[in-house]
């Protein structure tokens, strides 16, 4: 007896089954893998941030400082007050976008540490902050470079923007404003789209070891017909972290008022702003930068979770990820990179377990060489895609089945029978099978031959023999139904 065995899914080693994810999937494990290893991830990333906050706000403030100071050596109204402090406020504000842009830049170190965290957490491997480290660090540079690529991007398309817009209020005041409206429109648009298209630029630098160039060319690739998805990600995580800062600043808002009306009554201006300055600035800032530090993990965790997914799509990732598992498990050692291997590879479409992916099924692409996995959705029965349980084929004995009540016969007589003897079929044990009835005899068995004129004249006559009692002509006269 055959029985066929139950379907179980596919191999999930790590915080993601190793095969192409949904929308679901991808949003929702953006937020969980931050369970995996919250020490290395929320800590590295809140130090970072805390850092560059610090030395960005003491930067600006000293500068700050510096700058003014000069306004108590001038009279205050007279021209040469006015320039300083413009000149002041000027160099302020530069000071603080440069370092602003800086902190920003350092922050995809983090986003290098996050990545590297997941991809190894997608195998179920978990690393140390230094073994990380040991990782990214070849490609920080690469990193800190694009992102300072980025935002000079940015800078010079905005100065660009502006300057047009400069020269058509010199013309005429009411069309730069048409201008700037339509520019504004325009700018959102065109913003989310590149950053989708971009997305993938770090990933592929961190993960594949690829140039800025080559690492522009892979996000591009990558994100080809997963567009809508990967942008609903990024937007809902947005607008969740957008939502819970606007949530927690309005109760630290509250709170400073209510002090402040507490504390000074009266309207005193030092302590409402010594209590200000405290509880509104310092707690809030705590907390901001709490938020901003879980955010660049979500975030970061949603780029390496959508890199995988659409290399598992496009080039078969997945399959290489579970032969490294396999081999891992087994017990082989210096096992060559699996996000380094087969990068770029030309997958053709494929129908995992017969099934096409309109029906539901995950499409996946597998290699010359790879046997596909079998992927079910939840509740339909699926068997594995094995030689044991292939369909008969054609040059199997159970190919064509012989008709109800007969067995196959064979295809030479039997041992002992004489060469061109024809012989019951029979079959391997057991008596030989019962042939279907003739016309002539009406039961089973060969047919019975007719009897030659001399024969049937030597044949015994039928016996006219009857039981005692019975009537001559057989009817009884005495039965109810005569």
């Amino acid at each position: 007896m055959t029985a066929y065995p139950a379907w179980t899914p596919a191999s999930r080693p790590g915080i993601i089954p190793l095969h192409p994810l949904p929308f679901g999937t991808i949003l929702g494990r953006s937020f969980s893998a931050l369970r995996q290893n919250p020490r290395v991830l929320l800590g590295f990333a809140l130090i970072v941030q805390t850092l560059a906050y610090v030395v960005v706000l003491a930067a600006v403030a000293g500068v700050a400082f510096l700058s003014f100071s000069r306004l108590d050596t001038l009279r205050p109204g007279t021209d040469e007050f006015d320039a300083v402090f413009a000149g002041s406020t000027a160099i302020t504000l530069v000071v603080g976008l440069v370092l602003g842009l800086a902190a920003g830049a350092l922050s995809v170190i983090v986003q290098g540490i996050v990545v590297t965290e997941v991809a190894h957490a997608a195998v179920a491997e978990k690393l140390t902050l230094g073994g990380l480290w040991r990782q990214v660090k070849p490609v920080v540079w690469r990193l800190i470079g694009y992102a300072l690529l980025v935002i000079l991007a940015v800078v010079a398309a905005v100065a660009v923007v502006a300057v047009a817009i400069f020269s058509v209020a010199v013309a005429a005041g009411p069309a730069a404003i048409a201008l700037t409206l339509l520019v504004i429109l325009a700018a959102i648009p065109l913003t989310w789209w590149l950053m989708v298209k971009l997305l993938l630029v770090p990933a592929a630098i961190i993960l594949e070891h690829a140039t800025i160039g080559r690492a522009l060319a892979r996000s591009w690739t990558l994100t080809r017909r997963r567009f809508w998805p990967t942008l609903g990600v990024i937007f809902l995580i947005s607008v969740v972290f957008g939502f819970v800062a606007q949530v927690i600043s309005v109760p630290f808002s509250f709170l400073s008022g209510g002090l402040s009306t507490i504390i000074a009554p009266t309207g005193a201006t030092e302590p409402s702003a010594i209590i200000a300055l405290i509880v509104a600035g310092l707690l809030t800032q705590v907390v901001t930068l709490l938020i901003q530090s879980v955010a660049v993990v979500v975030q970061a965790t949603a780029t390496a979770i959508i890199y995988i997914d659409c290399r598992m799509r496009h080039e078969g990732l997945d399959l290489d990820l579970l032969a490294y598992v396999e081999r891992r498990d087994a017990g082989a050692a210096d096992l060559p990179d699996p996000y380094r291997q087969n990068v770029g590879r030309v997958m053709a479409p494929r129908f995992v377990g017969g099934y096409p992916p309109a029906q539901g099924y995950a499409p996946g692409y597998p290699a010359p060489g790879y046997a596909a996995p079998a992927y079910a959705p939840m509740g339909a029965p699926a068997y594995p895609m094995s030689p044991t349980y292939a369909q008969p084929s054609a040059y199997s004995p159970a190919a064509v089945q012989p008709p109800y009540g007969q067995a196959p016969a064979y295809a030479q007589p039997p041992y002992g029978a004489p060469a061109g003897q024809p012989s019951y079929a029979q079959t391997p044990s057991g008596p030989p099978a019962p042939q279907p009835p003739s016309a002539a005899s009406g039961s089973g068995g060969p047919a019975t031959p007719p009897l030659s004129p001399e024969a049937a004249e030597d044949a015994p006559a039928a016996t006219s023999w009857r039981a005692p009692g019975a009537p001559a002509d057989g009817v009884d006269r005495e039965s109810p139904w005569a």
